[in-house]
């Protein structure tokens, strides 16, 4: 596969070939990275076989023209407020979702009231991670409010006006956080700038909501 002759390659191909030659040589160093009982680290193993399945089945064309081969891994980090539970998690390799660590965001973003766990959206995860690097810092999001389960949602209906009845809380696709050391104003408009679902604005309580559903903001 890799040995066609240079005339006939495109820039495009070239670029392919070289990445994957430097994913196969990253595989390999993976493979040696054994721990003392000779068992690859379980993160590394899934890092390992995504970037075996890609270099192995992928076209080419999927390797140098692929938006998604810009950033081949993305990570996410949360602190819950209410719980002081913190985790980072390698979420994304290679233009896919890593299950486990889906599970271990889906965990702390759970209702901490009810210990009701959802399945997130992953197109929130994907919205959080595009707001951390538009916004150029690597600390963890402080997160005021995941998932919500009704019986939570209707709880704080009563004690407040400016909670929906359908929140999009109750189906995991939003999140009321914000980050420290980051004005939330500018967080504000790094959310408005994405145009990818709906932002709140909360200055009082500090702290922003974003959402996957319709363009809009309050």
């Amino acid at each position: 596969m890799l040995s066609l002759g240079k005339n006939l390659l495109t820039s495009a191909d070239t670029s392919a070939i070289n990445q994957v030659e430097d994913f196969n040589r990253r595989g390999e160093k993976l493979k040696n990275k054994e721990n003392e009982n000779g068992i690859m680290k379980r993160r590394s193993f899934l890092k390992f076989c995504s970037m075996t399945a890609l270099s192995s089945a992928a076209p080419l064309s999927l390797f140098s023209r692929s938006p998604a081969n810009t950033f081949p891994e993305r990570s996410l980090a949360f602190y819950n407020t209410h719980t002081g539970e913190f985790v980072k998690s390698l979420f994304w390799i290679e233009g896919k979702f890593i299950p486990d660590a889906l599970e271990e965001i889906n965990y702390i973003l759970r209702d901490h009231r009810s210990d009701e766990i959802k399945e997130m959206d992953t197109g929130l995860m994907n919205l959080l991670w595009k707001l951390r690097k538009k916004v150029g810092v690597q600390k963890p999001f402080h997160v005021i409010s995941g998932y919500r389960s009704p019986r939570t949602n209707e709880l704080l209906r009563k004690r407040s006006r400016g909670i929906a009845k359908n929140s999009l809380h109750l189906y995991g696709k939003a999140v009321d956080i914000r980050i420290p050391g980051v004005k939330l104003s500018s967080l504000r408009e790094a959310a408005l700038e994405l145009k990818a679902g709906g932002v709140g604005f909360y200055p009082k309580s500090d702290f922003i909501h974003i959402d996957t559903g319709r363009i809009r903001c309050w």
